[in-house]
Order: C-alpha cells, then sequence, then structure tokens
C-alpha cells in the first residue's frame, strides 16, 4: 500500500510504543520500506512492505496472519467429498506443499546405483511387516450408511505420532536424571525426523488402499521431542494405522561418529588436489570421501523409530470438534521449537524461576548435541569425524553448517513446520492467499465499495514510451520515521477494516475477520 507520513501518531512517540500499537491493531511491526516513484505524475509514495515473517518473536502480527492462512488451508482439504486436482509442476521447489512420493534417498541403502550393488536394501530386522492392501488413486476415504436412518457418513482423521523415549521426565518435561538422558539419540532422531515422517505417509499410502491426503504440523513436547498432528482426509482402521506406526523407520546409512577426530585444528581445503579436497591440517593427507566412508558398512549409523504412542481419532465434518482441531493444529507454528514452552519468569525481578533456569538447561544441552552432529550427508560437521561430506566445496566449517536445523530455537528441525500433501486441495499456499483476497475484494465490490487496485503500483506497467512507471528504490535516509510508518499502516488497515466490517453487515454476513470459505467453488464440507 502507498501512504502519506503525515499526521497520526504524534513525534513525541517513540518506536516502542509505536510497535506496541502495531501489536495492538494486528499490523507488521517490522514492515520493509520502500520508495516508489511514479514518472507520470512525478510524485513518490513510501510503501511498507509487510515482513511474512512466522516467528510471533519476529512479528506478532504477521505470523497469526500466517497461522490463520493456514488454518483456512488446513479446513478446506480436509472433508471433501470430491478429488481435488493434481496441481501443475511448480517452476521452483515450493516449501509448503511436499512431494512425498518415494525417492532412492529414502530407500535404507544409498542413492547410487553402484552403491546399492553392495549393501542390501532389504528391512531391519525385529521390525514387523507391513499389512499389504490392494492400491487405488483416489484420495477420498470410505463412505458409512446408519442402518438405522440411512444416513451417510465420510469421517476423517486426526493423528497424533511420537518418539520414542530417552529417558524418564517429570511433569515439566525435564528428564528426571540428565546424567542418563539420551541425549544423542534425541538430537539425531529430531535431525532425521522429517525422513521418518515421509516414509510413514509412504508406508501408510501403501496399507491404507487409497493415495491418503494429510495436512500436518511438526511440533514440540513438553520434553521438545518433536511430533506430529495430522488432519487425514478419510478413515482407516486404527489397527492398520498402529501397525504402519510400528512397521516403519528411517535407516540413516552414515559413516561411525564415535570418535571426534579434529576439534581444534580442522581439515583444510586443498585446491591442489583433483577436483579440490579437505585433507588433514598437518599431515596433507587426503580425508576418505563420502562415497568411500560409506562403501563398507555393515549397519545404519542410527535407525529413527516411532513411539508407541499412536493416537487416532475420528471425526465428521461440521462438527465443533472438527474446528477445534483444527486451531489446536495450528496452535503453535508461530512458536520456535525452543520456545514452544517457555516456562515463566519471576515477574517481580524478571530472574528466571529454577524451572525456568533447569528447562534452559535442557534446552542448551539439547543444542550442543544438535549443533555437532551432521544433519545430512552434505553437512560440514563431518568433517570433525575425518570424513569429507558428499559433494564438498571450499568454506566448510564444523559447527557452522548453514542448515537451521542445527540452530537453538530448532532443535534439529530445520525443514518445514507444516506439511501438506499435493492433493490436499489441489493449490498451493500461495493460490489460498490469493483466494482469501478475492473474498474481501468480491464482498467490498458488491457492497459498493471500491477495493483498491492490487497492481496500482506494478513494476511491470509501463509508460507511452515503454519505460516502466514505476521507480521501487530504498528509500533515502531521513524521508521517513519507524513511527510515523506505522502510523500509515494503523490508518490504512483501521479504513480497509471499517469498510469490510459494513459490508459484510450490508451483505448480511456475520461479523468476524474474513470468511474461512474459499473463494473458487468447492464441494468440500468443512
Amino acid at each position: 500500500m502507498s501512504m502519506r507520513l503525515d499526521g497520526g501518531l504524534s513525534p513525541v512517540v517513540d518506536d516502542d510504543l509505536a510497535r506496541a500499537a502495531a501489536e495492538s491493531a494486528r499490523v507488521c511491526v517490522r514492515p520493509l520500506v520502500r520508495s516508489v516513484h511514479d514518472r507520470v505524475t512525478g510524485t513518490t509514495h513510501i510503501v511498507p512492505i509487510p515482513c511474512g515473517s512466522t516467528r510471533e518473536a519476529v512479528c506478532p502480527s504477521c505470523a497469526d496472519k500466517a497461522r490463520r492462512l493456514r488454518m483456512h488451508q488446513c479446513r478446506e482439504g480436509w472433508h471433501r467429498e470430491d478429488e481435488p486436482p493434481m496441481p501443475a509442476p511448480a517452476d521452483e521447489p515450493t516449501t509448503d506443499d511436499a512431494d512425498d512420493e518415494d525417492t532412492a534417498d529414502d530407500l535404507d541403502g544409498p542413492a547410487g546405483d553402484d552403491e546399492r550393488q553392495i549393501r542390501s536394501t532389504r528391512r531391519i530386522q525385529d521390525v514387523p511387516a507391513l499389512p499389504k492392501q490392494e492400491m487405488s488413486q483416489g484420495t477420498i476415504g470410505r463412505t458409512f450408511t446408519d442402518p438405522k436412518t440411512g444416513r451417510v457418513f465420510r469421517p476423517s482423521m486426526f493423528l497424533t505420532l511420537t518418539l520414542p523415549s530417552y529417558g524418564k521426565v517429570r511433569d515439566g518435561g525435564l528428564p528426571r536424571n540428565p546424567g542418563t538422558y539420551d541425549y544423542r539419540r534425541a538430537a539425531l532422531d529430531a535431525l532425521v525426523f522429517s525422513k521418518l515422517v515421509d516414509r510413514f505417509w509412504q508406508n501408510l499410502r501403501r496399507c491404507a488402499g487409497y493415495k491418503v491426503q494429510y495436512f500436518a504440523t511438526v511440533e514440540a513436547q513438553k520434553r521438545l521431542a518433536p511430533h506430529l498432528h495430522a488432519a487425514v482426509r478419510g478413515s482407516i482402521p486404527r489397527k492398520t494405522v498402529k501397525a504402519v506406526a510400528a512397521a516403519t523407520y528411517y535407516a540413516a546409512w552414515w559413516p561411525p561418529i564415535d570418535t571426534v577426530r579434529y576439534s581444534t585444528r580442522v581439515p583444510v581445503w586443498d585446491t591442489e588436489t583433483a577436483g579440490g579436497a579437505y585433507v588433514d591440517p598437518d599431515t596433507g593427507e587426503v580425508l576418505p570421501t563420502w562415497k568411500e566412508a560409506t562403501a563398507r558398512l555393515e549397519r545404519p549409523l542410527h535407525v529413527a523409530r516411532l513411539g508407541t504412542q499412536v493416537d487416532v481419532k475420528g471425526l465428521l465434518a461440521g462438527t465443533k470438534d472438527s474446528e477445534r482441531t483444527v486451531r489446536y493444529l495450528c496452535k503453535y507454528l508461530t512458536k520456535s521449537i525452543a520456545a514452544t514452552y517457555n516456562p515463566d519468569t519471576d515477574h517481580d525481578d524478571d530472574e528466571p524461576t529454577p524451572h525456568a533456569a533447569a528447562y534452559a538447561r535442557h534446552v542448551d544441552r539439547l543444542h550442543a548435541e544438535v549443533r555437532w552432529l551432521p544433519c545430512g550427508p552434505s553437512c560440514a560437521n563431518w568433517l570433525r569425524y575425518g570424513v569429507q561430506p558428499k559433494d564438498p566445496g571450499p568454506g566448510l566449517v564444523p559447527g557452522q553448517c548453514p542448515s537451521p536445523a542445527h540452530d537453538r530455537e530448532n532443535l534439529g528441525l530445520g525443514g518445514r513446520r507444516v506439511l501438506a500433501s499435493r492433493q490436499w486441495t489441489g493449490k498451493t499456499l500461495t493460490e489460498h492467499k490469493a483466494d482469501r483476497s478475492a473474498v474481501v475484494r468480491a464482498a467490498l465490490t458488491a457492497a459498493g465499495f471500491e477495493p483498491e487496485d492490487a497492481d496500482r503500483l506494478a513494476a511491470d506497467q509501463e509508460t507511452d514510451d515503454g519505460h516502466a512507471r514505476f521507480i521501487w528504490r530504498a528509500p533515502e535516509a531521513g524521508t521517513f520515521t519507524y513511527p510515523a510508518v506505522i502510523a500509515a499502516s494503523l490508518r490504512q488497515a483501521i479504513t480497509w477494516r471499517a469498510q469490510y466490517a459494513q459490508a459484510k453487515q450490508a451483505l448480511g454476513h456475520p461479523p468476524g475477520p474474513v470468511d474461512s470459505q474459499s473463494a473458487t467453488p468447492t464441494p468440500a464440507a468443512a
């Protein structure tokens, strides 16, 4: 949106008060400010662009907006009675819609054909076999008819998967005995949790008899182990779901990590070696390549399994339980893994309570493992164990792998927090966002308001001479202040919300936030 920077908040309002006002009004607290010059009119606009953060600690307003969008996406796909379209392949991979088809990297052995001849890809011992079911290509579950009333039901499921125990914990999530708590195993499980979840969905599809579609969120338990909540379209017998969970595992065929070979003087990149390679800093000996280090492995380094606690609940469309579950699914999406259950401090002096201090130590201990363990074959931390990462390059430093999985706030979970299968709704998250915008615009237009043109300042608009009409650039220093930007954002938000409330009232719609319906017709029952 464009805006004038006169009026609004008083010049004496400082940045903290401006931020508080933005949070209260649910507008972005850290907008990216750009200057847009109109070559036709000669005017310049200051345009604040919402940051779009999904973390409450960064921007509570944008994070809440993102959470509500995810709730809309969950509702639209859960209790569908028709087959959603298969979305067209995107030009670039997206981060919101998971492609969960089988891939070579998900097999027990390595991906390379030559290496697969060396290592067996049979299932590991002591893992039950998967139940078998003839597979169909549909994504909709079965219907059930009440013999007394003749009413037809099409239930769906709410599913929760957990990881196994690493030691006894107290009610607050703290280990009863930190000295015996298996932090290393907990960290390795978190680092490969996404792979384990992918394998579960692959197995469930093979055993359910149809192409299961899901909307799942990854959250942390109080003990900080990740677990998965999922809305699953269709109904699968609980016995089958639990059998699949018991039979699902992910085997990481990685080199041993029992001994740290380089803790202070780390391997260095040698450009004189053919193709470049990492060598011992003292002897110049070339470290084993990833292929060499994994060529003769007799067993995987780590096998991740799901815990025995598997909760399955059947739900019907249009019920209070179904809507309550949508909110529960997305409850913690605005928080980081480490901050999900931040204990309170002593509010008298802001000193941490004993429990809060102990919980911080628990986080630190888990992060110490996550920071230095390898997150995957390409992780720089392999240099600590005397192995070159897969596809190495210069500049790798142990403990500084760029993967967010190693960050303290993520504790091993550096990937997507929302996993939506491709045929959940047949739309990308961007398309869902456009749908909600279209709902508002349609209501405003129907009520006689003229909504602002979304492309009014688009960079691709041209003048008569064929040049760009609008020039976007960083604003010059001193042309705006943070309180002035927030003040203009508040005025615009208040205007838009008032117009939308009037439009809904004129059309006979109930007051409240943007309708949960899609702008495009869909027979979804939710």
